[in-house]
C-alpha cells in the first residue's frame, strides 16, 4: 500500500498559487491521492490556482478521477471570501469536468457557495469508501466546522480539514458550525484505530503533519472528556 499510495500535501502560496497574497496569508494545504500503478488521483480541496494543481498531477504523470471536499468554505472549494472571489472546484470543472464528492449534508452547501450544478456533486454518506484505483480513501463524516464537515482515512494519513488541526479545530461561529458536534467529531478521531498522521486543512503549526497519537496529547481541544466540560471550556 505505501508504495502504491500516491499522496502529496501542497501549501497554498508555497506549492501552488505562489504570489497570491490571499493564498499566501490563508497557509491552506490541498492534498493530491491517487494509485501510482493505474496513475488515477483525487484532489482534496482545490482553491485559488487550480490550474498550478492539475500541472503538478500531469507532472507526476497522474490523471485525475475527482475532487474530494471537506467542506463549503471558499478556501476549500472556491467563492466568496470577504468579498473577494476565489477560484475553486467551478473553475476546475470548466477544464476537467469530473466528479465532485461531497457529505450529504454538506451538497447544498457547497452548490450555493460554489454556483456549480447539483448534478455536479456526488453524496456520500458517513464511513463510505471511493476508491481511487485500488487505493480505498475512507470518508468519515465529521459536523460542527460546518454541517457536513468530512475528514478521509487513507493508508495511514487522517486528512482532517478544518475539523482538526495540530494546534486547536476548526471554528463553530460561522454559519452551521455547531460547537457540541465538533466535540463529538473530535473524540470520533481520537478513537480510530492505530495512529494516522494528521494532515489539516490549514498549517496552523510549525509542522504541517503529526502522528495522531501526538496531537492527542499536545492538543488541548482534547482535554474536555464530556459535553459539558467541552462547553465550560469552550462556551457554544
Amino acid at each position: 500500500m505505501a508504495d502504491q499510495l500516491y499522496f502529496r500535501q501542497l501549501l497554498a502560496g508555497r506549492d501552488f498559487a505562489v504570489g497570491d497574497p490571499v493564498a499566501t496569508q490563508m497557509v491552506n494545504f490541498a492534498y493530491l491521492i491517487g494509485d501510482r500503478e493505474t496513475g488515477e488521483a483525487v484532489l482534496v480541496d482545490p482553491a485559488y490556482a487550480v490550474r498550478d494543481l492539475l500541472d503538478v498531477l500531469a507532472a507526476d504523470g497522474m490523471r485525475l478521477t475527482g475532487v474530494l471536499a471537506t467542506h463549503y468554505h471558499a478556501d476549500h472549494v472556491g467563492g466568496e471570501l470577504m468579498g473577494l472571489a476565489l477560484p475553486g472546484i467551478a473553475e476546475l470543472l470548466a477544464v476537467e469536468p469530473v466528479p465532485i464528492h461531497v457529505q450529504a449534508e454538506e451538497a447544498e452547501w457547497v452548490r450555493r457557495a460554489t454556483g456549480v450544478s447539483a448534478t455536479d456533486l456526488t453524496t456520500h454518506g458517513h464511513d463510505e469508501v471511493l476508491d481511487v484505483g485500488s487505493v480505498g480513501i475512507r470518508l468519515l463524516h465529521t459536523p460542527g466546522h460546518t454541517p457536513g464537515s468530512q475528514c478521509f482515512l487513507v493508508g495511514d494519513r487522517l486528512v482532517s480539514g478544518d475539523t482538526l488541526f495540530l494546534e486547536g479545530c476548526g471554528r463553530t461561529d460561522f454559519p452551521g458550525g455547531d460547537a457540541e458536534a465538533i466535540f463529538h467529531s473530535l473524540q470520533g478521531l481520537a478513537g480510530l484505530p492505530g495512529d494516522p498522521v494528521v494532515c489539516p486543512g490549514h498549517q496552523y503549526s510549525a509542522e504541517p503533519s503529526a502522528p495522531l497519537s501526538s496531537v492527542k496529547q499536545s492538543n488541548f481541544v482534547f482535554r474536555p472528556r464530556s459535553t459539558a466540560e467541552w462547553h465550560r471550556m469552550f462556551g457554544g
